[in-house]
């Protein structure tokens, strides 16, 4: 069994995504234009809450330096939050037990790759219920952000457009549509407000960058806002 080469190509270090923070201020800018000032701070930035979920076989511990990466005022009065996925068997893997979100059956990923609908709106459940812990501390829910990598980038898009109300925004990176077409009905009015970054390397060899090339006409299709950001990594 090749399990260990199967799963190295999710585990890109996590150099490679703080490089990617850093020669960038895309996503700065994102989080800068949604966050929601209220009139009665003096401008001081309102307490917001920042989701990451990390990719296949890592962990929320693994990815917490991220946020070191993120010292502007902008992110002064953020509640960072890095959970990790359970362990669970993961076919692509040969059944091999990992942390994983929801299963994953082939690598590398396409557009068209089999999808465990099943397993990732359990795993939305639980994000959905991170999201309701917070907003029931305080947090304006257009205050709240979710972010994710690879596996976490698609759990990300899901958890954003199945929340009954308008979040800040949903950053994917590198992640995929996990679902098919036919959860659009499902989205509600509110839910298409929440705008999404969605950047995706050309150079992808785990998920195809026709995987994540799909996500805008999708979001489009939704009635929903997309700014993509193409990389042209080598």
């Amino acid at each position: 069994m090749k399990v260990v080469s199967s799963l190295s190509m999710f585990l890109k270090p996590i150099s490679l995504l703080t490089i990617t923070f850093l020669t960038t201020s895309l996503f700065v800018c994102f989080f800068s234009r949604q966050t929601r000032v209220p009139s009665n701070t003096g401008g001081l930035m309102a307490r917001s809450f920042l989701l990451w979920l990390h990719g296949l076989g890592d962990s929320g511990p693994a990815n917490e330096p991220i946020r070191t990466f993120f010292s502007s005022p902008q992110f002064r009065n953020t509640v960072w939050s890095f959970p990790s996925a359970p362990s669970t068997p993961v076919t692509c893997n040969h059944g091999a037990v990992m942390p994983s979100w929801f299963d994953i059956y082939e690598i590398p990923i396409t557009a068209e790759s089999p999808k465990d609908e099943s397993g990732l709106l359990k795993a939305v459940q639980n994000v959905h219920a991170m999201i309701d812990k917070e907003v029931a501390a305080g947090t304006n829910p257009e205050n709240i952000f979710v972010c994710g990598f690879s596996q976490g980038g698609a759990l990300t898009l899901a958890s954003v457009l199945f929340y009954p109300k308008t979040l800040g925004g949903g950053a994917v990176f590198s992640g995929w549509v996990p679902f098919n077409s036919s959860v659009i009905d499902k989205i509600t009015p509110e839910a298409k407000k929440t705008p999404i970054l969605w950047s995706h390397g050309m150079a992808d060899r785990t998920v195809l960058f026709e995987a994540g090339q799909a996500g805008p006409p999708f979001l489009q299709q939704a009635g929903m806002t997309c700014e993509f950001k193409i990389w042209a990594t080598h």
